[in-house]
């Protein structure tokens, strides 16, 4: 057909097959001097793998999306969230590598819910078909995640690693939480928290709000001592997070049988704390070898306050130093005329060995008994 010419041409279709009687000027269409004959042809369906290669970025904009990806992630991977609410249980069991950590990010607008919990519990809490834990965000065996700006909400948990080391959670906010927002246990050491925010927890139970808890009780040990019979939360860094208001336990608790922390540059605002389950100050300090320095607390009713840090030595089997040789630098306390100390070291004689230390660059306002209650170093 010439340049700017025009024909009239038509065919008709039967089935699934090539058009039969195609013509164009009276040629078949598909060219050549004759009209193929209709066949029927079968294809190969496409190769499929069982999981994403390393290094891709899955994008995921509904619950079941990110249920899909959280159970085929892989080292390397980046699951990138899109605004809006992901209800549900959301669970990672796949470990990353210290070469190729797997991350979830999305925006503070990318908010997970879980309305658990629901089902038959086990003894001791681990994934289990049948049984919702009503955790918002849960690391189970999954050392080396990162964790990156969503919200967690509305759930009994916020986020909790369990026998997760190396893990990071960075730029979260979790809140309106029934017990503690986030919970390293189950010796998930070597893990960070930062730049985080944390308000309103222990809705339900309010002597189980904590901010962030470091470790377990050693009357847990039995479910979470899985290091020697010891939840060994050891190196575990709370760094430049703000916590509270509202939250109703400690900001954070620091367990027994952990070692080797830095809480460092975070602000504490106290507001709201309960009182109960003995929950009457910033950061309740039962580790060992903790550097707490350069953070910002203040008080304001309502609220049940005594001190702003405290140290206490539980007795344990295996025995360790429990709130012995901490130090204490450049923090500033305000007590809101209610608080004793802003530093109160509970025994000097069980950590004659390892004392702690409450340097003179820390600094107190407002408060009913002064600094501390021990001789400070300069």
């Amino acid at each position: 057909m010439k340049p700017g010419g025009a024909a009239a041409f038509g065919f008709n279709t039967k089935g699934l097959g090539l058009p039969t009687g195609c013509t164009i000027n009276g040629s078949p269409c598909g060219g050549g001097g004759e009209t193929p004959p209709s066949t029927t042809t079968t294809s190969k369906p496409p190769t499929t793998t069982t999981g994403v290669p390393a290094g891709d970025v899955i994008d995921v904009s509904t619950a079941a999306e990110l249920r899909t990806a959280l159970a085929a992630a892989s080292p390397g991977q980046t699951i990138r969230l899109a605004a809006g609410t992901y209800r549900g249980s959301f669970v990672a069991t796949k470990p990353g590598t210290a070469g190729a950590p797997i991350t979830v990010t999305g925006p503070s607008t990318a908010v997970l819910i879980n309305d658990g919990p629901s089902g038959e519990a086990p003894s001791c809490p681990a994934p289990t078909a049948g049984w919702d834990s009503g955790y918002g965000f849960w690391l189970h065996g999954a050392p080396y995640w990162h964790l990156e700006g969503f919200t967690v909400q509305e759930s009994k948990k916020g986020i909790v690693a369990d026998d997760s080391h190396h893990t990071v959670i960075e730029g979260v906010r979790v809140h309106r939480i029934d017990e503690e927002a986030v919970h390293f246990r189950r010796s998930s050491a070597d893990s960070v928290i930062r730049d985080s925010t944390i308000s309103h927890t222990g809705l339900v139970q309010a002597g189980y709000g904590e901010g962030v808890y470091l470790g377990s009780a050693n009357s847990n040990w039995a479910c979470h001592g899985n290091s020697g019979g010891v939840d060994r939360g050891d190196r575990i860094q709370v760094l430049d997070n703000h916590i509270g208001p509202y939250v109703a336990a400690e900001a954070i608790d620091v367990k027994e049988g952990t070692a080797d922390g830095v809480i460092r540059g975070n602000t504490f605002d106290g507001q709201g704390v309960s009182g109960q389950n003995s929950a009457d100050s910033w950061v309740d300090v039962k580790g060992s070898g903790y550097v707490i320095e350069g953070n910002i607390g203040t008080f304001a009713s309502p609220g049940t306050f005594t001190n702003g840090y405290e140290t206490h030595n539980p007795g344990t089997t295996p025995a360790f130093p429990n709130g012995c040789g901490n130090v204490w630098r450049d923090n500033k306390s305000d007590l809101g005329g209610v608080g004793q100390y802003a530093i109160k070291i509970t025994s000097t004689s069980k950590c004659s060995e390892r004392p702690n230390v409450v340097h003179a660059s820390n600094t107190v306002s407002r408060a009913v008994k002064g600094l501390t209650n021990i001789p400070v170093t300069p």
